[in-house]
């Protein structure tokens, strides 16, 4: 840890050296930098900054990286490389940061800014952006031409996710120790899209500053920017505020349920992969990833006797626990965010045949999150090792999906997990997907370790699975 923070007190200071060396020209004599432009843009990305810092606004405001890229672009659109890199500094410094160390953070963000809109000013520059802007004339001869336009501004943004997420990726190599593919993993694809969304509101702002009227119509522009950043800041807190939902409840699980913990994430994470290879959209993926999550809260319902008995389970204790499903739906039914993941919670032990519970649904009268979360369910059931029993290999769960197939699962669903599993591999490691920031790598080794070790010493052993007993039907597998 203290070569990791060594290696980052090192790394900062080093780019905020590569920052001044891109602003140093601007400040020589004779360099001709338009101080008046410099002045304005430099004052209103300070503006958009501030308000982060007040408490009168609180976090009620977009502070996220990204809010103001456009304002920054527009600089280097406007500007040559070393002024327009002088614009980011200011706001970088007085930003708000939300964790520490701040000091050395905001260094980072200004030496990183500073010198990714140096690049983008630059590769603006050798485009011939500047000339199709109109140059510094102000006569009809030299208005905008937007055609032409377009190409500069675009490879500029390029420029600017490019250089950005390079340093993003580095200071994660340098602070955090990540593997260097790990810490570029997604980073591009991620932030490409929005940083050519942002280039085109930066030339909106450019062509309205360089038209007739002059800078004042060119903070049209940022009005409409400010509330579409605030609206997209406002979502994140939402999604934030659900996944903390989540957290909270699947932490109470695990709490109540130590047999089984860590096991809501991995049917959450099961549920993703098969879901994926049906083809469905992001947005109901989301949700099928949170009825995997909390397919057992409903277990918060059960007495604590019954889940953490040792021993195979009375019928009547059999039909106190088959009550988890109801009890679950009842838990979430007033969580509006939900939408079909609550079919999926109070229906995951159905069957294909009409034997489940607590409703005998049979084939497609079954909701496809449950059909999808039952399999994902049974799959992780098996290949985790818990305190009493060591995991099935993954080979060996895949056939007994199989074998069970048409009968208590959907065929279509236990396809699409193995082929999900042979593209990608399995792991029963514990995964976090609850967090807000969740890293899961699939790993292709047949047998699964699972997160029994957490909780191995808290728990009783029970006796193992009788011979010939299939795994989906062991006393404590229908616990899960």
């Amino acid at each position: 840890m203290g070569a990791t923070r060594g290696a980052a007190r090192a790394y900062i200071p080093t780019a905020a050296v590569g920052a001044l060396s891109c602003v140093l020209p601007a400040l020589g004599t004779g360099a001709g930098t338009p101080w008046a432009t410099v002045g304005l843009l430099t004052g209103l990305y300070l503006v958009c900054e501030l308000p982060g810092r007040c408490p009168f606004f609180g976090s009620s405001v977009p502070i996220g990286a990204g809010s103001f890229f456009p304002l920054l672009l527009a600089a280097a659109f406007l500007l040559p490389p070393a002024a327009a890199a002088l614009v980011a500094i200011p706001g970088s410094l007085v930003g708000r940061v939300e964790a520490p160390p701040a000091t050395a953070r905001r260094v980072w963000r200004t030496a990183q800014l500073a010198v990714t809109v140096w690049a983008a000013s630059s590769v603006h520059g050798l485009l011939g952006g500047t000339a199709t802007l109109g140059g510094t004339g102000t006569g009809p001869d030299r208005l905008p031409d937007l055609p032409y336009a377009l190409l500069p501004a675009c490879a500029a943004a390029l420029a600017f996710s490019l250089v950005l997420t390079a340093l993003d990726g580095s200071i994660l190599v340098a602070a955090e120790r990540l593997p260097v593919r790990r810490a570029w993993s997604g980073l591009l694809s991620r932030s490409l899209g929005p940083h050519l969304v942002h280039g085109l509101a930066g030339l909106m702002m450019a062509v309205l500053w360089r038209g007739p009227y002059g800078p004042l119509s060119a903070l049209i522009v940022l009005l409409p920017m400010y509330i579409s950043c605030w609206v997209f800041a406002q979502y994140h807190r939402e999604h934030a505020a659900h996944r903390a939902t989540i957290r909270a409840l699947v932490q109470a699980v695990d709490i109540k349920d130590t047999y089984t913990r860590g096991h809501s994430e991995r049917v959450g994470q099961a549920s993703v992969l098969i879901a994926r290879e049906l083809g469905m959209d992001q947005g109901r993926l989301e949700l099928l990833r949170f009825a995997g999550i909390l397919h057992d809260v409903g277990k918060l319902g059960v007495p604590t006797r019954v889940l953490r008995k040792d021993g195979p389970l009375t019928p009547r204790e059999r039909r106190v626990i088959e009550l988890h499903p109801e009890y679950g739906h009842e838990i979430v039914r007033g969580i509006g965010f939900l939408g079909e993941a609550r079919a999926a919670i109070l229906h995951h032990h159905e069957r294909l045949d009409g034997s489940g519970y607590p409703y005998g649904l049979s084939g497609r009268e079954i909701p496809e999150f449950a059909r999808v979360v039952a399999v994902a369910d049974a799959f992780d059931a098996m290949t985790s090792t818990r305190s009493y029993r060591r995991g099935r290999p993954v080979p060996a769960a895949l056939e007994e999906l199989k074998r069970c197939a048409g009968t208590q699962f959907d065929p279509r669903m236990v396809r699409a997990l193995v082929r999900a599993v042979d593209r990608h591999g399995w792991s029963a490691a514990t995964v976090v997907v609850t967090a807000d920031e969740a890293f899961w790598r699939p790993r292709s080794e047949g047998a699964a370790g699972g997160g029994a070790e957490a909780v191995r010493g808290l728990v009783r052993p029970q006796p193992p699975d009788g011979p010939g007993t299939p795994g989906l039907q062991s006393s404590a597998d229908r616990r899960r």
